[in-house]
């Protein structure tokens, strides 16, 4: 069993951390993009995933609703603004479609937690819709696997903000010194999870940053997590 000195709990981010959100949104643009008859190129892939990170951003500032920015994405990229709603969601649930067929967890997911069961608590934290993540994770078989499952939508408060990593440690019930936090965004996950008391840890599966970088905890796969910790343990956290 694993445990790590003053670490009895480790919260999730869920998209590009555990569930391979960027593969699955590639793979599914393409084929979507293909069964239109619009042109299935990286470029329009590209820029679908732009436009994608520009109006989720509205949605986690509470400019748009959850459903609403899917349909704005879906409009900008047709160049279509005045797309009727039932049109445009028509759309994005076609797309939705073979994204869904795309869905896959990272390969190393399953063994961390393998590993780190029972030496620690787990749960979720993501900037989304509790509803779609629920489904996105019982899908992919491992919901069962996290006691809790907290989304920015509900908690009104989205990743970097402190209180959406404080709800995760209450809804556990552990001060943050006891609880890590692992995601893929150095910023928005790990910085902030450090500035709020826990020990953040970012997943760099790009291998783009270097070890002069802060936070002082960077893997480049789950695999190294259960290492981390117990590193940690030795070292008293």
């Amino acid at each position: 069993m694993l445990t790590g000195a003053g670490i009895r709990a480790v919260v999730w981010d869920i998209d590009d951390t555990i569930f391979d959100y960027t593969g699955a949104n590639e793979a599914g643009a393409l084929a979507h993009f293909a069964a239109e008859g619009l042109p299935a190129t990286a470029a329009e892939v590209a820029r679908w995933t732009a436009l994608m990170r520009e109006h989720y951003d509205r949605y986690l500032t509470g400019e748009l609703a959850f459903a609403e920015q899917r349909r704005e994405r879906v409009r900008a990229f047709l160049r279509d603004p005045g797309l009727p709603d039932g049109a445009a969601q028509e759309w994005f649930d076609r797309f939705s479609v073979h994204m869904r067929a795309a869905w896959r967890l990272y390969p190393d997911v399953l063994p961390a937690l393998e590993a780190l069961t029972p030496g620690y608590r787990h749960g979720l934290l993501s900037n989304s819709n509790l509803a779609h993540q629920d489904d996105k994770l019982r899908r992919l078989g491992v919901r069962d696997r996290f006691e809790m499952l907290l989304c920015s939508e509900e908690l009104g408060h989205a990743k970097p903000a402190p209180e959406a990593f404080a709800a995760a440690c209450e809804a556990l019930g552990l001060p943050a010194g006891e609880v890590a936090y692992v995601g893929d965004q150095r910023i928005t996950d790990a910085q902030a999870a450090t500035a709020a008391g826990m020990c953040g840890i970012w997943l760099d599966r790009g291998e783009s940053g270097t070890a002069a970088e802060v936070p002082p905890h960077r893997i480049t796969t789950l695999t190294a997590l259960p290492a981390l910790l117990a590193r940690l343990a030795r070292l008293g956290g």
